[in-house]
């Protein structure tokens, strides 16, 4: 499977899809009042789709799990490799609000959840492209349900002793951005580090002064096909 990587800034990478037709998908993670909570957290995006996750004060992840085993990353119980923003740190005075941007490569869903503290079993998950057509169990409740009934929460990166299986991540890695207009600057409010993957297909495509917006969409396309 195909990854690619997309440094921007929420303001540029919305205008720059927007004209080129894509649709852009905004999930809130957190809130203002500290809800542990996406908002929403379920919705549905064809391939094309980008999801772009803006942090709201406070330190949480988005962290893609197996259905089954939620509250873990999904490499730590199969060798699919899915997407992990990173923590990212938001302080309450931030005039900032930093963002993690992916890209959606096929419908299979998607149970994604913050790797903080109790922040899962707490209820923070969420899940793209839910489908009770093909499988009435797999419902956001019920990997809920079953988050609250996890014994660890785990950030991306992090393996436990297990097994278990899943066929696709259903999205391409994205990375963390403020939104401050700014191409590749990475002087957020974010301590995240920049995703990166481990396999031999990875395609990475990093915003550098050099590039401009249409230069990076157009790449981002090119990937795609």
């Amino acid at each position: 499977m195909q990854f690619t990587t997309f440094t921007l800034s929420a303001m540029s990478i919305g205008s720059a899809l927007a004209q080129a037709g894509v649709t852009v998908h905004v999930v809130r993670v957190g809130s203002m009042n500290g809800s542990l909570e996406y908002f929403p957290n379920t919705i549905k995006a064809a391939v094309g789709d980008m999801v772009q996750f803006q942090f709201a004060p406070n330190n949480h992840t988005v962290t893609q799990s197996s259905f089954d085993s939620p509250c873990q990353p999904i490499g730590a119980t199969s060798n699919v490799e899915g997407i992990y923003s990173g923590f990212m740190p938001v302080s309450a005075s931030s005039t900032t609000t930093p963002t993690y941007t992916v890209m959606i490569k096929d419908t299979t869903p998607m149970w994604l959840y913050c790797s903080q503290g109790k922040h899962c079993q707490e209820g923070m998950t969420m899940v793209i492209n839910e489908n009770t057509a093909a499988n009435s169990t797999r419902t956001l409740a019920k990997y809920q349900e079953l988050a609250k009934a996890a014994t660890v929460n785990l950030p991306g990166g992090a393996t436990v002793a297990g097994s278990g299986s899943s066929n696709s991540t259903g999205a391409a890695a994205g990375t963390a951005s403020p939104t401050n207009g700014a191409l590749g600057n990475t002087n957020s409010t974010s301590s995240a580090p920049e995703a990166s993957t481990s396999s031999s297909a990875a395609h990475h495509v990093r915003a550098a002064d050099a590039l401009g917006l249409g230069s990076l969409v157009a790449i981002g396309f090119a990937l795609l096909l």
